[in-house]
């Protein structure tokens, strides 16, 4: 028989082991909760590590895309340097032996044009005419003939065939001694054909065709024109046109244009454009655009920069018509062009023409980004710093950002930089801002800078 305090003992020994139980089973688990806690602790800050690891490798990744796709532009752009400056390069050795010729440095003419012969350009065949000039002036005879052979042989085309003619019949019929320009009495011949020209311009135009279609030096030839010219008379105009036309060598042509565009009136300005309409020489072609400029035939200049196929020609007269102001002309070219490059001559044509607001709406609304970096560029030379500073603030573009610095760089605009190097939150473009305040050397740079320093 079970007394009361028996059975209570048992009940609370049952209890205790019950309870001990309990607590055996749930004691690890308690513990697994408390390292699962301590775990998602210190995850918390592991994840927030990893977060911001991803962000900045995301940052690189899209800096190290905005570096090549700027390292590809370089290189275009790098191209089309090269391909201009060779075109430079044989336009200086012509440029060089013109001047040579003028001088009647005949040697040193000689050199040009044979090198610019090597290089085997668009001018080749102007450079054997005056290879042969040169030589013919040394009394090197032969090679003079040789040089005439080339060009009729190679270029029976050239409109420089004629000229090369005389000139072989001239060093054909020469005794051999060396001709010396000093003794070439040029200068008199011009001052008596000035006089005539002003006192009877129909005597006086047989002779200067004579002259002209003769083997005079170029020097010699451009006077007798110009002296032409200064009279001013209706023959004088009938000369410049016919010479316009292409009845002499190409400078000679480039020159009557010149002095055709200076003569002024609706019967030059018509020969002028049938002559642009019917030529296929580019040298002619410019040669009538940069005459607009002289009389600001803004109608011309808009039809040549509208309709010329030769993107090289338009970007001629989109220049041209910028020197002349004319900026309606200008906004209508742009508003209708596709051409990316064309466009950018465009804005640097405003640029000529000091027009910043057709600049600030590229600059803010353009869609291509390249022509935006050029408005902004732009709108730096200009000195527009108000402007820019609206379109750093509101610019969420790296690069177009990027390329405000530059702007400011290039206008010495140290303000601007302590100003986005002070506020800038982007590591990158803080860095920039600093590294142009270095490179301006302007005193309140130099100051900023020391500001740093001290930190």
């Amino acid at each position: 028989m079970i007394t009361g305090n028996s059975f209570a003992k048992s009940v609370w020994i049952r209890s205790t082991i019950v309870s001990l139980t309990l607590g055996l089973l749930l004691l690890p688990s308690s513990r697994t909760a408390h390292a699962a806690r301590l775990h998602d602790l210190a995850a918390v800050p592991q994840s927030a590590q990893s977060q911001s690891d991803a962000d900045q490798e995301r940052q690189d990744r899209e800096q190290e895309k905005r570096d090549r796709e700027q390292e590809a532009r370089d290189r275009e752009q790098e191209k089309r340097d090269r391909e201009q400056e060779k075109l430079e390069r044989l336009q200086e050795l012509y440029d060089d032996g013109q001047e040579a010729l003028d001088d009647e440095h005949f040697e040193q003419a000689l050199s040009k044009y044979t090198e610019l012969v090597k290089l085997n350009g668009p001018q080749t065949d102007a450079a054997l005419y005056w290879k042969a000039y040169s030589e013919n002036k040394l009394g090197r005879k032969a090679a003079a003939l040789a040089s005439i052979a080339e060009i009729k042989s190679k270029y029976a085309q050239s409109r420089y065939k004629k000229d090369a003619e005389v000139l072989e019949l001239e060093v054909k019929q020469s005794s051999g001694v060396k001709t010396n320009p000093e003794n070439e009495p040029d200068d008199l011949k011009a001052m008596a054909l000035r006089a005539i020209w002003q006192s009877d311009p129909e005597r006086a135009l047989p002779v200067t065709d004579k002259i002209l279609n003769g083997s005079g030096s170029p020097k010699y030839k451009a006077n007798i024109l110009f002296v032409a010219a200064q009279s001013g008379s209706p023959q004088a105009a009938e000369l410049m046109t016919r010479i316009a036309r292409g009845q002499a060598n190409p400078e000679l042509q480039r020159k009557a244009v010149e002095y055709l565009s200076m003569f002024g009136g609706d019967k030059a300005h018509k020969t002028l454009s049938e002559l642009y309409a019917s030529t296929s020489d580019e040298g002619v072609k410019r040669a009538i655009i940069r005459s607009h400029l002289l009389n600001g035939d803004k109608a011309s200049l808009f039809a040549e920069a509208k309709n010329e196929k030769s993107e090289a020609l338009r970007k001629e007269a989109i220049r041209t018509l910028g020197l002349t102001g004319g900026t309606s002309e200008l906004d209508q070219l742009y508003k209708s062009e596709t051409s990316s490059d064309v466009k950018r001559e465009i804005l640097q044509a405003f640029f000529l023409a000091g027009d910043s607001s057709r600049m600030e709406q590229a600059a803010m609304g353009e869609k291509d980004p390249e022509l935006r970096r050029a408005a902004i560029r732009n709108l730096g030379l200009m000195g527009k710093s108000d402007l820019l500073q609206s379109i750093y603030a509101k610019e969420t573009d790296y690069s177009l950002k990027e390329e405000v610095l530059n702007s400011y760089f290039l206008s010495g605009n140290a303000k601007a930089l302590i100003a986005v190097a002070k506020s800038e939150k982007d590591a990158s473009l803080k860095k920039k801002a600093v590294e142009k305040l270095s490179l301006m050397g302007s005193k309140e740079g130099n100051d900023y800078l020391m500001e740093l320093l001290n930190k």
